[in-house]
């Protein structure tokens, strides 16, 4: 019948909040996802077409208002909570049983393309393996980042025992659907202009535009390209900058999102709800979102500013480094996520790379020594050399070229190119002088509504901080791209006065040589870890506890455990280290099926649909 089962059923058994555990698949696991994200659609069963209409594959004409009804398998084929991948017409749809009711939809996530038939189900929402998106299997709504477009759904009926599957053929073709929204209407003055030109201030437009606002948006960024999915510049350098644009010029003409590309803000008059640009330019707003991110920490040694010596901030920037260090001498300073990706791409094109590092191992603040080691050893398989617990302390030149590297031990490393890579500054200079509060390292301070304490003035992204619930309410900054969406979402939603809080948990990835380590939570502050799995075979799943529960967790070669653990975090629940050291990786419903404490911090909070 061309059912795509993941091994094993799902038996009914008892978990979360809801009574049940969340559904859960592994065929195997993914060490290459872009692959798979890039890959066709060959090698899938076909199955009975029960219309007459003949059938259309992938690769033929079709007349996009036909429709096509497959049979996809028997009613008792699939259990409650189950997770199938089934072919319609040539094309993979995603079956889904849960309560008895089946829901057909898109099978593969809008973002990069991952398998949701691997993913985890709690209730009505789907969460994906890789990233950690989630959907409404009902309606296919997006309801957690960082995917920005729905799933499609299709009619399911169930007769005689078998389940049926009809949709259109073009809805099969997509992958996904966009959300609709509204148009311009020049009767509405209201002008919502969004400083910044990154995946907040995206999220933040285009959820006005689906929310029904009619008035004017301006994004105006300093950036000479439209929003762009900042987190390829380090992961393929090789991309040019309309291969990673989020969203077309024209998608964002077509719903009225004026893009003002090179408009620098220099000032602000909250008083006279005006903002001066560097070129002379001023726009007045009924209502403000700062969103203009972070950028990248200068070296602060002599010969900082000799040339090639460079930082990351932009797909100009990739794609110098890239051309610079083919073939020559490359020094990294700083072992941060930055840092160790632009090491992995280069490992095969650089002549020789060098790593200096003041810590122990790379990523050590974050996802510390022993997931930091393993990344270090991946990279010293490759011919990486890593000076660590070290400084640069002087970059030599000749003819105004950088050509050495003098660390603090008085060791020199020849220097063709210097990537720098150690942290980031928020973007909020331009507002110094005003009355919006920021903290001691520049970023705004907002509540869980994004809300400053400015009248009319919200922020998001990396420029600010705000409550997070997995520090007990305290405010910090943290740099995601999934947490600069949901940040720009809900700005977006209290701008129309939603009156709705932030309710997320972060979710982070890294990838070297095709492997992919996830991160969720919050781990800062944390004291311990629980490790599973093996470290050396490079299969495992780290846990970071604070005060005895977990506050994070960390996965290589193990999904879907990270999003599974993003979705016990979000549901409010909290897993003790013992429950963590109880955990078995090859079983993954095991954590799910244990009875879980709440969270004190996530009571009361109110969830919010994407």
């Amino acid at each position: 019948m061309g059912t795509l089962c993941n091994s094993g059923r799902a038996s009914p058994r008892r978990g979360l909040a809801a009574g049940r555990a969340p559904a859960i698949r592994r065929e195997g696991v993914t060490s290459a996802e872009e692959k798979l994200a890039a890959g066709g659609r060959g090698g899938f069963p076909t199955q009975e077409i029960v219309t007459g209409a003949p059938t259309a594959g992938p690769a033929t004409g079709m007349d996009y208002d036909d429709t096509v009804t497959a049979e996809v398998c028997k009613e008792d084929d699939i259990e409650d909570g189950e997770l199938c991948e089934v072919m319609v017409a040539g094309y993979p749809v995603l079956l889904v049983r849960n309560r008895k009711e089946f829901s057909a939809l898109g099978s593969r996530c809008p973002h990069y393309g991952a398998p949701l038939s691997k993913g985890v189900l709690k209730g009505e929402r789907l969460r994906c393996p890789w990233h950690g998106a989630c959907f409404n299997i009902k309606t296919g709504d997006i309801e957690e980042y960082p995917a920005l477009d729905c799933l499609p759904c299709f009619k399911v009926t169930v007769k005689d025992g078998k389940v049926f599957v009809t949709a259109k053929k073009k809805d099969l073709e997509s992958s996904l659907r966009v959300k609709d929204a509204s148009k311009r209407c020049l009767l509405n003055w209201d002008t919502m202009l969004l400083l910044g030109g990154g995946v907040a201030a995206l999220a933040c437009a285009e959820t006005l535009r689906q929310e029904g606002f009619t008035g004017r948006i301006i994004m105006a960024t300093k950036e000479k390209h439209v929003p762009y999915d900042k987190s390829k510049l380090s992961k393929e350098m090789d991309l040019k900058a309309e291969d990673i644009y989020l969203r077309k010029p024209e998608f964002l003409d077509a719903r009225d999102i004026e893009v003002w590309t090179e408009k620098e803000a220099v000032s602000v008059d909250f008083q006279k709800q005006k903002v001066h640009f560097m070129d002379g330019s001023s726009q007045k707003y009924n209502q403000l979102l700062i969103a203009t991110g972070s950028h990248s920490s200068l070296l602060e040694v002599p010969g900082a500013d000799l040339q090639n010596v460079c930082i990351l901030q932009t797909p100009e920037c990739s794609s110098k480094i890239l051309e610079l260090a083919t073939g020559r001498n490359l020094v990294i300073v700083g072992a941060s996520f930055v840092g160790m990706e632009v090491a992995a791409f280069l490992s095969d094109k650089a002549g020789a790379i060098s790593v200096v590092e003041k810590r122990e191992f790379p990523f050590q603040n974050t996802l510390g020594p022993q997931v930091g080691g393993v990344a270090m050893k991946m990279l010293q398989n490759k011919g990486v050399k890593f000076y660590m617990k070290t400084e640069l302390c002087e970059l030599k030149g000749k003819d105004g070229k950088v050509t050495e590297a003098v660390l603090d031990s008085g060791e020199t490393l020849p220097a063709d190119v210097v990537v720098v890579g150690i942290g980031v500054f928020p973007n909020s200079a331009f507002l110094k002088g005003t009355s919006i509060a920021r903290d001691d390292s520049g970023a705004i301070l907002v509540n869980l509504c994004m809300q400053t304490n400015i009248p009319n003035v919200f922020a998001a992204g990396d420029v600010v901080s705000f409550p997070v619930a997995l520090l007990n309410g305290d405010q910090s900054s943290i740099h995601h791209q999934q947490v600069a969406e949901a940040h720009g979402h809900i700005a977006a939603l209290n701008m129309l006065k939603k009156e709705k809080e932030l309710h997320t948990v972060p979710f982070f990835w890294t990838m070297m040589f095709g492997k992919s380590i996830r991160y969720t939570g919050c781990g800062k502050g944390y004291t311990d870890t629980v490790v599973k799995g093996s470290l050396e075979e490079q299969k495992f799943l780290v846990f970071y506890i604070r005060d005895g529960f977990v506050t994070a967790a960390a996965s290589l070669n193990c999904d879907p455990m990270v999003s599974l653990i993003a979705e016990v975090l979000y549901s409010g629940k909290q897993i003790s280290k013992e429950e963590a050291e109880a955990c078995d990786i090859c079983n993954t419903p095991s954590l799910a099926e244990m009875k879980l404490g709440t969270c004190p911090a996530a009571r009361g909070t109110e969830s919010t649909k994407y």
